[in-house]
This record gives C-alpha cells, structure tokens and sequence, in this order.
C-alpha cells in the first residue's frame, strides 16, 4: 500500500494544482495538520476543500495554526482521525492534533497530557506493540531528526514518544517543526516529517505484509521541481 505523507500547506493552494498526477498515484493520503496559514484562521476552509477534491481517501489531523473548532469541519469531510481508531486494510490509523505549548500566538497549543490524550482509543486497551497502526501527530515526538530546530534544540513532546515507545505503532507521522523534514526511528517505528507542503515537500511511506506481519517497505522523501 502506497501513502502520500503531507503535512503543513498553510493554506497554498497552488501548490496542490501542481501535485494532481501525485495525488493519483497514492492509495490514501496521510495529512499531519495545519491547512490554515499562521495568523490567517480563515484559509484553512479554502484549503480543506481543495485537498479533500484532490482524494477520495485522506486520514488527517489539524495543526496549532488551526481554530480547535476546525476539527468539526473535518468531521464534516469525515477525514478526521483524531480521538478515534480508523480501519484501512487491515491497518489502523489513529491522531492527535495541535503543537504544544510554545509561544501562545498559534491557536491550538495543548499540554503533552492533552495531546497523548487523542490515542484514548488505543491506550484503553493496553500496552503491548501495535504493529499495524499509523499513528499521526501534528506535534513530532522528542529526541529524533524530526524535532529539531536551528542550534539543535528537540522541541518534540517527551509523552508521546512515550506512547509510541509503550505501543510501538509500524508508523509515525507528523509535521509542525518545517525546518526538521526527514526519517528516523524510535525502536521499530519509522517516524516521518516530510517537510512543509506549503513548500512543495512531502513523502512516500510503502508499506506491506511480511510473514503475517506489516512492514515499512520505503519511504522516499520528496520535493516538487527537484
């Protein structure tokens, strides 16, 4: 199964004309949050419907430049997967949206306890290793090559990479740090920042079945005119 990985469009719809052939070749769309631009609530709505026409299957979360209220608007695309635990050919898929806590001037910062909160769903059932759950989360885990910010400083949530390191999901994807695009692992899960698309980046996560068991086959990491 082939995923197109996006995250961060910040309200560019141009660039989602340029990636109309991509789109088609992707199975589902994988969207770490933040259609809206920064400062510019009202842009997620235009950007929301562009990308739900260009896919019939998107999984997504939103992001800290979104209103909280927002989520509603995906509800309403049925895209969200926020506090659930959606089912996809034998796969999960689970989402926590908002960043934490920073600066205060984006709209949807949350506490770590808020944001580990939205994987409700599959901590009520216990620790133990979730091999066939994609996990997205708009704020990136700590301590890895998708959480860094210039000077070198992780500003990942401590919690959930907690949660992925008690649950141990085949895939993590997430966004929001736009200068920290690429690949990395907590114990076996690949954890995927695939850049800002509002910069024409994103990703390719193929995956599959081994032996009984899901497996990340690829991840190619991409960006539009290179």
């Amino acid at each position: 199964m082939k995923f197109l990985v996006i995250s961060d469009l910040h309200g560019n719809l141009d660039v989602l004309d340029k990636m109309e052939g991509i789109f088609k070749e992707a199975d589902a769309v994988l969207f770490a949050g933040d259609f809206a631009k920064f400062g510019e609530s009202a842009t997620g709505l235009p950007a929301l419907e562009k990308l739900c026409r260009m896919h019939d299957s998107i999984y997504a979360v939103i992001g800290n430049c979104d209103e909280p209220a927002f989520l509603d608007e995906l509800d309403k695309k049925d895209i969200s997967v926020e506090k659930s635990l959606t089912s996809l050919d034998g796969l999960s898929v689970a989402g926590s949206g908002g960043g934490s806590k920073f600066t205060g001037t984006t709209p949807f910062e949350r506490t770590d306890e808020e944001l580990v909160s939205d994987f409700g769903m599959v901590t009520a059932q216990g620790e133990g290793e979730w091999g066939n759950l994609i996990a997205i989360m708009h704020n990136p885990p700590k301590d890895t090559k998708c959480d860094s910010i210039p000077g070198g400083v992780h500003v990942g949530s401590p919690l959930l990479r907690k949660f992925i390191e008690d649950y141990k999901p085949l895939a993590v994807i997430t966004g929001h740090i736009h200068e920290s695009a690429g690949v990395d692992k907590i114990g076996n899960t690949t954890v995927i920042n695939p850049g800002p698309l509002m910069e024409g980046c994103y990703a390719w996560l193929t995956v599959g079945k081994s032996g009984g068991r899901w497996e990340v086959k690829q991840v190619d990491m991409k960006k539009l005119g290179e």
